[in-house]
């Protein structure tokens, strides 16, 4: 069969797709085999060639060369095969081209049915390998469909998964809505990639930073950490070794333009950013803003710190159900206790007083003793009178 415009149309497909038109080419020739047995019934061993150069698909049958043929339809005896080539010899393959009646349009149909099949197979792993190297970032998608609490999203043609404990409370979703997702997770699985996403990781509000601010993007201003409770605080760390740029300023923005955009698209969490130290004092007292810190101890063998505040700063370092004091220990990697100032007072005072009943003993103790050593001296010879001899 000859059909230019058969392969004219893999010429198209490989400039649009991106995809080599050897790999349709490999595939045709596979389900044409299995097409043209089913279509003739055959049992012959056959094979399809697709010539691109001639354009054209032609059906090559083989026979085996037998002394006595057993099986026409997969064997000819060598008197025949020679009577094509005198060369031939017991065992060989004859191969002579087969003309199909009618199968024009069964090769049409199959070769329709492989294309598109092998075009999905292939345009899905592209996607993959694209997307692989995308974890870890964030990306602009659209809600697909939304199926009880879970939300599919389409990226790059692919469908991910947004489930419910990566969404945050105050997230609400329609179909065809426009999102932006941190892509968590890419594993090859049976029925293609599956791709997880997610919007309540702190790696998704550290993305937006990067997004917003040219200067963490630039490598100016560095991350350090970056702690979350989705829907309600982010505390972040930021630092610069340049002097000159004030990071929290560069992470704020004029008037507050750059985080009030990314508070927006968290829908109104709360974001506290401080500057990172060097020094675990300075670097735990900052990370329990907005209160301010009086003083602070720490333990190095255990890692933990005893934070001070002033009474009315307790409620405030502490947060709600003690969010505040638990964002600051993920923060800094440290073990927090909060104690208000009078509290603190109390337990030192309570740590130095000494009993009553421990104070009366010791010098009771002692005088007993001076007396004792007194009434040893009273028994003691008196000295005879001068001048008197004994």
């Amino acid at each position: 069969m000859k059909s230019q415009d058969f392969f004219l149309a893999l010429d198209d497909l490989e400039r649009e797709k991106r995809i080599k038109k050897e790999v349709f080419i490999d595939a045709l020739q596979t389900a044409l085999v299995i097409a043209y047995k089913k279509h003739t019934g055959d049992a012959k061993a056959v094979e399809v060639r697709l010539d691109p150069e001639k354009y054209t698909i032609d059906i090559i049958a083989y026979l085996e060369v037998v002394e006595e043929v057993t099986d026409s339809e997969t064997q000819i005896s060598l008197e025949d095969a020679r009577l094509i080539d005198k060369k031939y010899k017991i065992g060989d393959k004859v191969a002579e081209k087969v003309v199909a009646k009618d199968f024009g349009r069964i090769a049409a149909q199959t070769a329709k049915q492989v294309i598109m099949q092998k075009l999905r197979e292939v345009e899905s792993e592209l996607a993959y390998s694209e997307l692989s190297q995308k974890e870890g970032e964030l990306i602009t998608c659209v809600v697909r469909r939304i199926d009880g609490k879970n939300v599919y999203v389409e990226i790059n043609k692919l469908e991910a998964l947004l489930m419910p404990q990566d969404q945050a409370p105050n997230d609400r979703f329609n179909v065809g809505d426009r999102i932006k997702v941190y892509v968590k997770k890419i594993k090859a699985g049976a029925r293609g990639p599956q791709i997880m996403v997610s919007r309540t990781v702190a790696g998704f509000v550290k993305r937006l930073f990067e997004i917003e601010v040219p200067e963490i993007a630039a490598g100016l201003v560095t991350i350090k950490a970056i702690v979350r409770e989705a829907g309600y605080r982010t505390k972040m760390a930021v630092y610069c070794e340049d002097g000159s740029i004030d990071p929290i300023g560069a992470c704020v923005g004029n008037r507050g333009m750059r985080v009030n955009a990314i508070v927006s698209e968290l829908g109104g969490e709360k974001i506290d950013i401080i500057q990172w130290h060097s020094d675990a004092l300075e670097f735990i007292a900052r990370a329990l803003s907005p209160a301010k810190v009086s003083m602070v101890e720490v333990n190095d063998d255990d890692h933990s710190a005893r934070v001070i505040v002033d009474d009315n700063m307790l409620s405030l370092a502490i947060g709600k159900d003690g969010q505040n004091a638990r964002l600051a220990a993920r923060l800094t990697g440290w073990k927090i206790d909060v104690k208000s100032y009078s509290s603190y007072i109390k337990s030192k005072m309570s740590d130095t007083v000494v009993k009553p009943e421990e104070v009366a003993a010791e010098p009771e103790t002692e005088l007993g003793s001076e007396l004792g050593d007194l009434g040893e001296l009273g028994d003691l010879e008196e000295p005879a009178p001068l001048g008197e001899k004994e």
